[in-house]
């Protein structure tokens, strides 16, 4: 099983080119990115194999880009519920385009940031 620590290295070695800082503040970890936006991360204590990426990007508009598998009802008609990822804003949600497990999720919304600031 993931635990933070994995995913901060991960981050800072392997995303190295697109990361200025990571920090572990108690439950998550915030990445920020070189263009001063940032990724929180999130792995659920009390609910096994739940996890949240959320990107705030630096705009003006206020974009989001969150890929998670809380189970909210909302989403339950996505085929790949209850993972989901809201392109954009909050209620701007679709069918995951990641893999499941946290490490590889993590890995391939870390491509998905690194593909949006080029």
């Amino acid at each position: 099983m993931a635990d933070l620590d994995d995913l901060k290295r991960i981050a800072e070695v392997e995303f190295a080119d697109i990361v200025r800082t990571t920090m572990r503040l108690d439950y998550k970890i915030r990445i920020i990115l070189k263009d001063n936006s940032f990724i929180d991360v999130y792995l659920a204590v009390r609910l096994p194999d739940k996890f949240g990426f959320h990107w705030e990007c630096k705009d003006r508009q206020g974009t989001i880009y969150r890929y998670d598998n809380v189970p909210d009802k909302k989403w339950q008609n996505l085929s790949t519920y209850p993972y989901h990822f809201h392109k954009g804003t909050q209620d701007a949600v679709e069918d995951s385009p990641f893999p499941r497990t946290p490490i590889d999720g993590f890995r391939a919304f870390m491509e998905f940031v690194r593909g949006k600031l080029s």
